[in-house]
Protein backbone atom coordinates (compact mmCIF):
# COMPACT_ATOMS: atom_id res chain seq x y z
CA UNK A 1 0.00 0.00 0.00
CA UNK A 2 1.52 3.55 -0.81
CA UNK A 3 1.85 6.00 2.14
CA UNK A 4 0.38 9.58 0.77
CA UNK A 5 2.50 12.31 0.14
CA UNK A 6 2.07 14.69 2.89
CA UNK A 7 3.69 17.67 1.00
CA UNK A 8 1.22 17.81 -1.94
CA UNK A 9 -1.88 19.48 -1.41
CA UNK A 10 -4.51 21.75 -3.38
CA UNK A 11 -4.21 25.37 -3.47
CA UNK A 12 -6.26 28.17 -5.14
CA UNK A 13 -4.17 30.88 -6.89
CA UNK A 14 -4.71 33.72 -10.00
CA UNK A 15 -2.21 34.09 -12.98
CA UNK A 16 -2.20 36.61 -15.39
CA UNK A 17 0.56 37.55 -18.49
CA UNK A 18 3.10 40.04 -16.92
CA UNK A 19 2.81 41.50 -20.41
CA UNK A 20 -1.20 42.39 -20.36
CA UNK A 21 -2.34 42.00 -16.77
CA UNK A 22 -6.05 42.80 -17.48
CA UNK A 23 -7.24 38.99 -18.22
CA UNK A 24 -6.74 36.89 -14.82
CA UNK A 25 -7.47 33.10 -14.39
CA UNK A 26 -8.35 31.36 -11.08
CA UNK A 27 -6.31 28.09 -11.13
CA UNK A 28 -6.69 24.92 -8.85
CA UNK A 29 -3.01 23.84 -8.19
CA UNK A 30 -0.97 21.18 -6.46
CA UNK A 31 1.61 22.86 -4.25
CA UNK A 32 4.62 20.22 -4.46
CA UNK A 33 8.12 21.20 -3.27
CA UNK A 34 9.23 18.46 -5.29
CA UNK A 35 9.20 20.55 -8.47
CA UNK A 36 11.37 23.06 -9.20
CA UNK A 37 8.94 25.45 -11.59
CA UNK A 38 5.39 26.25 -11.82
CA UNK A 39 3.65 24.11 -14.08
CA UNK A 40 0.56 25.04 -15.56
CA UNK A 41 -1.37 23.86 -19.09
CA UNK A 42 -0.26 25.09 -22.05
CA UNK A 43 -3.58 25.51 -23.60
CA UNK A 44 -3.99 28.18 -20.08
CA UNK A 45 -0.78 29.78 -20.67
CA UNK A 46 -1.58 30.22 -24.82
CA UNK A 47 -5.03 31.62 -23.88
CA UNK A 48 -3.13 34.33 -21.82
CA UNK A 49 -1.38 35.12 -24.64
CA UNK A 50 1.86 33.25 -22.75
CA UNK A 51 4.82 33.08 -24.96
CA UNK A 52 8.00 30.67 -24.40
CA UNK A 53 11.20 32.66 -23.57
CA UNK A 54 13.18 29.60 -23.91
CA UNK A 55 13.48 25.54 -23.75
CA UNK A 56 14.76 24.12 -20.50
CA UNK A 57 15.63 20.57 -19.82
CA UNK A 58 13.51 18.37 -16.77
CA UNK A 59 14.24 15.82 -14.87
CA UNK A 60 10.91 13.56 -14.63
CA UNK A 61 10.39 11.56 -11.26
CA UNK A 62 11.07 8.80 -13.40
CA UNK A 63 14.38 9.71 -14.34
CA UNK A 64 13.68 10.70 -18.21
CA UNK A 65 14.82 13.73 -18.89
CA UNK A 66 12.35 16.00 -21.21
CA UNK A 67 12.40 19.61 -22.88
CA UNK A 68 9.80 22.15 -22.32
CA UNK A 69 9.26 25.59 -23.28
CA UNK A 70 9.53 28.23 -20.37
CA UNK A 71 7.78 31.51 -19.80
CA UNK A 72 6.52 34.11 -17.17
CA UNK A 73 3.21 34.66 -15.70
CA UNK A 74 2.13 37.14 -12.92
CA UNK A 75 0.87 34.88 -9.95
CA UNK A 76 -1.46 35.51 -6.84
CA UNK A 77 -1.70 33.19 -4.20
CA UNK A 78 -3.61 34.25 -0.84
CA UNK A 79 -2.35 37.87 -0.22
CA UNK A 80 0.99 36.78 -1.94
CA UNK A 81 1.80 38.55 -5.53
CA UNK A 82 4.67 37.91 -7.59
CA UNK A 83 4.37 39.99 -10.90
CA UNK A 84 6.54 37.44 -12.69
CA UNK A 85 7.73 34.51 -12.20
CA UNK A 86 8.88 31.32 -14.41
CA UNK A 87 6.53 28.59 -15.90
CA UNK A 88 6.79 25.75 -17.91
CA UNK A 89 4.39 25.02 -20.47
CA UNK A 90 3.22 21.76 -18.97
CA UNK A 91 1.48 19.04 -21.68
CA UNK A 92 -2.39 17.82 -19.91
CA UNK A 93 -4.24 19.56 -17.52
CA UNK A 94 -1.83 19.08 -14.37
CA UNK A 95 -1.20 22.54 -12.61
CA UNK A 96 1.84 22.49 -10.14
CA UNK A 97 2.75 25.28 -7.80
CA UNK A 98 6.87 24.50 -7.54
CA UNK A 99 9.36 25.91 -5.29
CA UNK A 100 11.04 28.42 -7.46
CA UNK A 101 7.61 30.35 -7.41
CA UNK A 102 6.99 29.41 -3.24
CA UNK A 103 10.42 31.13 -2.24
CA UNK A 104 9.69 33.97 -5.06
CA UNK A 105 6.59 34.77 -2.81
CA UNK A 106 8.26 33.92 0.74
CA UNK A 107 6.07 30.73 1.39
CA UNK A 108 6.03 27.46 2.28
CA UNK A 109 3.37 24.74 2.36
CA UNK A 110 3.00 23.45 5.95
CA UNK A 111 1.51 19.23 4.86
CA UNK A 112 -0.01 19.49 8.84
CA UNK A 113 -2.97 22.46 8.09
CA UNK A 114 -2.42 21.60 4.09
CA UNK A 115 -1.76 25.19 3.60
CA UNK A 116 1.07 27.90 2.83
CA UNK A 117 2.60 29.62 5.46
CA UNK A 118 4.64 32.98 5.23
CA UNK A 119 8.21 31.69 5.67
CA UNK A 120 11.58 33.93 6.58
CA UNK A 121 13.79 34.51 3.65
CA UNK A 122 17.54 34.63 4.12
CA UNK A 123 19.64 37.39 3.75
CA UNK A 124 23.69 36.17 4.39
Amino acid sequence: MMKPNLGIFAIKGVVWNPHSPLKKVEVDMLADTGSTYTVLPESLLFSLGVTPIRIIRLRLADGRVIERPLGEVGIELESFKATATPVVFGEGEVALLGSVTLEQLGLAPDPVTKRLKSVEALLM
